[in-house]
């Protein structure tokens, strides 16, 4: 069994006591990997720039790195759930990975890791857009 399913099946035992009731599992899941991918992309993209590159780079891949990772980590905390938080994390997260995405393409020629990050950024944008379209209109459980 992957870490990933024995995470979702902690979750959704549960589902019943989250404040928020009607989260989508399967995309709740595709944005928790996604975040994970990009905070580990983004990690090792900073990384190899140490010796050089942008340093605008650096700071945008460390900074959606720090994102990503927190907005992974919140949505493996069920009970905690706070519908107006989880949506300004998402907000942030997606802006910051559209702007890592579009500074690493910058440097993608050049580096295979920029090109990778970039596509790991997208990737996290899109689920976590995704996830807050389904957000959209729940309301926390009583």
């Amino acid at each position: 069994m992957t870490m990933m399913n024995t995470t979702m099946q902690m979750m959704e035992m549960h589902l019943k006591d989250m404040p928020v009731q009607g989260m989508d599992m399967m995309l709740m899941q595709e944005c928790i990997e996604a975040c994970s991918a990009c905070e580990q992309a983004c990690t090792m993209c900073a990384d190899s720039m140490m010796g050089g590159g942008s340093g605008v780079g650096r700071s945008l891949c460390a900074t959606t790195a720090d994102l990503a990772g927190t907005m992974m980590r919140a949505m493996l905390r069920p009970n905690g759930m706070h519908m107006e938080g989880l949506m300004a994390m998402h907000t942030a997260t997606m802006t910051m990975a559209t702007a890592c995405a579009e500074e690493c393409m910058k440097h993608a020629g050049m580096s295979e890791d920029a090109r990778m990050c970039a596509e790991a950024c997208r990737q996290c944008a899109m689920a976590c857009q995704k996830m807050m379209d389904a957000m959209t209109g729940m309301v926390p459980a009583n």
